[in-house]
């Protein structure tokens, strides 16, 4: 089964390495996004969740699109995050998005405020408005407080250049809803969810998990692709105590992922505040799962 997928099947909603006194690093910028696509990832999101782009200024969201996109050229797509809570703020880093060289917009909703469905429809319509490049919808109400809702979603499906959604709603009802009366191409957010969402139609994933291990992820999709359901439902089952680890063991996923990536010898560097290291335990369980996800 082909699925419409505009970004790729496997994106990796990257982190942004920074030095060690906390500057951006742009050089490990390059190198992390190049070892991604090197093993099985057709697409980056920047500047996400992940990406901490709380933390980082408008010139290093653009500095990081221009590098990365140097670093995989035509390899990958190259996605950035440019939603804030200030729909003028977001229309602006849209445009610089384009500038840099990015392939998609990734728009999450405007968060604290927690417009109505009317305004917050508005809001993403402006936001299409306002470049060239096509536009992925990020719904993700456990950190924004909102929800885009499936009536929404469908309503904006008719723009021309809101074209897919990342699904951090956990709502998988209104994920099929949406997917069966609109071309919407929908990524799963969550990583226990990226070979459910496959299953009934999505276009795969857009994964923090990835980071560290992208080829056993990109593992799963090929085998559903091919048709070998045991397959991709075991490799799904073997990444589970990794995914675990590092979404659901109270500490966010950039947090694990740059643990991981600084032990496996990978650009990543230190988060920033007010996010801080994971603590030596929590590190040495985070390397344990890896092992067992690779020993599959």
């Amino acid at each position: 089964m082909t699925t419409h997928a505009p970004f790729g099947r496997a994106l990796c909603a990257m982190i942004t390495p920074f030095t060690a006194d906390g500057g951006l690093d742009l050089d490990g910028a390059q190198r992390l996004a190049d070892h991604l696509v090197s093993r099985g990832c057709d697409g980056l999101v920047l500047s996400g969740t992940t990406g901490e782009s709380p933390t980082t200024t408008d010139a290093e969201k653009a500095a990081l699109v221009e590098a990365v996109r140097e670093a995989v050229g035509g390899r990958a797509s190259v996605v950035t995050g440019v939603g804030t809570s200030d729909t003028g703020h977001t229309v602006r880093l849209a445009r610089e998005a384009e500038k840099a060289g990015a392939d998609g917009l990734l728009v999450v909703s405007p968060y604290y405020s927690r417009p109505p469905q009317d305004a917050l429809e508005e809001h993403f319509r402006t936001v299409a408005d306002a470049s060239g490049l096509p536009v992925v919808l990020y719904d993700i109400p456990g950190r924004t407080g909102i929800r885009i809702e499936a009536e929404t979603m469908i309503r904006l499906a008719g723009h021309p250049r809101i074209v897919a959604v990342k699904d951090c709603s956990y709502d998988f009802l209104a994920a099929q809803k949406v997917m069966s009366r609109t071309g919407l191409a929908y990524y799963a957010g969550c990583d226990e969810h990226n070979l459910a969402l496959t299953a009934v139609g999505g276009a795969g994933w857009i994964s923090t998990v990835a980071n560290v291990v992208p080829d056993r992820l990109r593992a799963v999709l090929d085998a559903w692709e091919a048709g070998d359901t045991p397959v991709s439902a075991r490799l799904q089952r073997r990444a589970t105590p990794l995914i675990e680890s590092m979404m659901a063991a109270g500490l966010p996923g950039t947090v694990t992922a740059k643990a991981l990536l600084n032990e496996l010898g990978l650009p990543a560097g230190p988060v920033r505040a007010p996010l801080r290291p994971a603590d030596r335990k929590t590190v040495d369980g985070l390397l344990a799962a890896y092992e067992e996800c690779l020993a599959g």
